[in-house]
């Protein structure tokens, strides 16, 4: 499972007659991403240079990153954003707000908790979960069924070893070529082309959204 993992403990000041600093260990920075996705999304007849700055939490894997990514080209729109992540456990890892503030798309990645998505789908338009984890088939088993009765639901699945080969070429500075066509999803980078299925589980079309 890739859950949404708790924030890091406070951090600590050590006062100033303290005499062993590292008493006191101060909570670790996030690391910052510098994205450029060149998306070429067929099925959406979407082509657009995309630029983020994107920030990975000390507690967030490699592979969960992979995923925000992954999803942020899949749904790409020009109001999409990335959320403060999993720091903030009352936000989604992307969204996309309407002028009244309230939230149109809820995207989710990973496994979470049913409840956490049947919360979504109560105070926003469109909820998609882009499922990916290494044991994503015994969550399938355990909570397919019930979310899929939900009509403002999208699950998609992702093959988790798709995810894992794209995070071991994670680099500060990234630069994807990402193409979408007959829902099938090909990641490109330096001359290297992985490719996975996007695999509808429940829900109305994501293509929809």
């Amino acid at each position: 499972m890739i859950p949404r993992p708790a924030p890091r403990g406070l951090s600590f000041i050590c006062p100033r007659n303290c005499p062993e600093e590292s008493d006191h260990p101060m909570a670790l920075p996030s690391t910052i991403y510098r994205v450029t996705i060149q998306l070429s999304h067929v099925d959406r007849g979407i082509y657009e240079t995309l630029q983020a700055t994107l920030a990975r939490h000390p507690s967030e894997t490699a592979e969960r990153l992979v995923l925000r990514l992954l999803a942020y080209a899949v749904c790409y729109g020009p109001e999409l954003g990335f959320t403060r992540g999993i720091g903030a456990a009352d936000e989604p890892d992307l969204w996309v707000k309407g002028p009244d503030d309230r939230v149109a798309l809820w995207i989710e990645v990973g496994t979470p908790e049913p409840e956490r998505l049947l919360k979504a789908s109560r105070h926003a338009c469109h909820v998609v979960l882009l499922a990916g984890a290494p044991n994503r088939s015994r969550w399938d088993g355990q909570h397919l069924a019930r979310l899929a009765g939900v009509p403002n639901l999208t699950i998609i699945g992702l093959d988790f070893a798709f995810v894992r080969q794209l995070a071991t070429r994670l680099e500060r500075s990234i630069a994807w070529d990402v193409t979408i066509s007959g829902g099938d999803l090909y990641v490109t980078i330096a001359g290297e082309t992985l490719d996975a299925s996007l695999e509808p589980l429940a829900g109305p079309p994501l293509f929809a959204v």
